[in-house]
């Protein structure tokens, strides 16, 4: 079954994605520097893409840059003027994305902010809101990233939330999987939050199975 799910993004990728150097070089230079494989498929950045055109997005906030493979799909959904500000824990793996995205032509328009995303996020403050917002960082965290997404967003910003479903592990409530255990928060969190609109998909395919949920401020 897993073989079948990557032959099918395999297909879709090339029939609407076409070949990309920029982004391959990207993957192969994070492997290179020893980084996890676990950046989303070429299927699912092609659609955060999609999603941030169509919500408009002139301000963008990532949380969780890794090598930055995300960040450049994102970043090329800006238009000219646009701004995109990402959160990452480790310094290696800023320094990686940062070579990835001057690579890529986007790195003007993109600024990585290094540290715990909390502490981050704390730190700034409400100015002008982001239209858009991507998570993908540390699971028990998310109810918190998308609390920050809320303050620092607008009526009508998009939330995106990686890896909610886990294999079907966020049914287990008795899992001692802290991931689990903090997106299972975050799904307490969206159905009690009157402040957002959401819902979430299951996927399957080069990244096996799992989902995420798509979120609007009210």
């Amino acid at each position: 079954m897993a073989a079948d799910w990557q032959a099918v993004d395999d297909y879709i990728a090339g029939k609407l994605l076409g070949d990309d150097d920029v982004l391959a070089a990207a993957l192969s230079h994070n492997a290179a520097q020893g980084l996890p494989p676990i950046d989303v498929s070429a299927a699912q950045g092609k659609m955060l893409f999609l999603l941030a055109q169509t919500a408009g997005a002139k301000r963008i906030l990532e949380v969780g840059t890794l090598g930055g493979y995300s960040t450049i799909w994102l970043a090329r959904a800006l238009p000219a003027g646009g701004a995109l500000v990402t959160l990452e824990l480790e310094a290696h793996h800023a320094a990686v994305a940062r070579a990835n995205l001057e690579r890529a032509g986007v790195a003007d328009k993109v600024d990585i902010r290094v540290g715990p995303a909390a502490d981050s996020l704390a730190a700034m403050a409400t100015g002008a809101p982001f239209d858009f917002v991507f998570i993908d960082a540390d699971k028990q965290n998310n109810a918190l990233y998308v609390d920050e997404a809320i303050r620092l967003g607008r009526s009508g910003t998009t939330i995106v939330v990686d890896n909610v479903v886990r294999e079907g592990g966020v049914l287990d409530a008795n899992s001692g999987d802290e991931r689990i255990a903090g997106t299972r928060v975050l799904f307490d969190r969206l159905s009690a939050d009157p402040r957002l609109d959401a819902t979430a998909i299951q996927t399957v395919g080069a990244k096996g199975w799992d989902g995420f949920v798509l979120a609007r401020v009210r």
